[in-house]
């Protein structure tokens, strides 16, 4: 990608009722809410994103689609550079006043979308990205960039949300996540994460799926979901096979449980 093309792709605003400006509505407003949530600061995940970067001192990293920043301050401390990078200019906005308040000096901010990064060749030693994904408009393209701005011998690791794969239960999992927000797009399955990851250039490498409890009412909450649609969900909730209350171990309620994957991947 030439100087000109990042320069301009960085610069482009997204057009009035697309995907983009759909994010950006949805998350601005509650960018505070983000950086405050205990749902998206803490995790087994972001422990395991920090081992990655132990001891790598002189390393750049990308947090990609960083919403509340939480990739980025874990791995701040570890390293020369976090990139947070986000669609959201409020929400950049709170990762920097909280980079600031923790004294993380090397955390910067960087705005655009994720299928057009404003950033050299193989520009960065590690890409992570966590519960982000699932909002990107292409997330094939997003992936090639990612590998793009990655150097050849660099790691990366993917968290998100996955479908549990069975058509039953990614049916009803899609279903609830549209009415909560509507900027979502897909939670991806493993399969096909390992699909796209390849094609992209990455090999996919180790695994990890964990399970990760959500109060409804916090859920709901952190969206701002309008009434009438919290109550589609539940109403659905309520009517949904024994396959669907098991797996995703729906409680009276609302609250629920969701699989998530961190899928470790290198350049090819």
């Amino acid at each position: 990608m030439t100087k000109n093309r990042m320069t301009e792709k960085a610069g482009d605003k997204p057009s009035a009722g697309s995907q983009e400006r759909l994010v950006v509505g949805q998350f601005g407003p509650r960018a505070a809410a983000y950086v405050a949530s205990a749902v998206h600061a803490q995790g087994e995940d972001l422990q395991q994103l920090a081992a990655m970067v132990a001891g790598r001192k002189g390393a750049r990293v990308l947090d990609l689609g960083c919403g509340g920043g939480h990739v980025a301050f874990h791995v701040a401390p570890h390293v020369k550079e976090a990139v947070a990078y986000d669609l959201s200019p409020d929400m950049l906005a709170a990762v920097a006043a909280e980079a600031r308040k923790r004294g993380l000096t090397n955390v910067v901010t960087r705005q655009g979308p994720a299928e057009t990064l404003p950033f050299a060749d193989e520009s960065f030693d590690i890409v992570l990205t966590r519960f982000s994904a699932h909002h990107w408009r292409d997330v094939p393209a997003a992936l090639a960039e990612a590998k793009r701005v990655l150097k050849n011998d660099g790691r990366a690791a993917f968290v998100d949300a996955v479908s549990p794969g069975p058509p039953l239960l990614d049916t009803y999992m899609q279903g609830i996540e549209l009415m909560r927000d509507p900027s979502h797009v897909r939670d991806y399955s493993v399969d096909e994460w390992k699909t796209m990851l390849m094609r992209a250039g990455f090999r996919p490498g180790a695994v990890t799926m964990r399970r990760l409890p959500l109060d409804f009412a916090a859920w709901i909450a952190r969206m701002n979901t309008p009434p009438v649609l919290a109550e589609a969900i539940r109403a659905v909730q309520t009517r949904m096979s024994t396959d669907v209350v098991r797996h995703f171990d729906i409680k009276a309620d609302g609250s629920f449980t969701i699989d998530v994957a961190t899928i470790e991947a290198e350049p090819i």
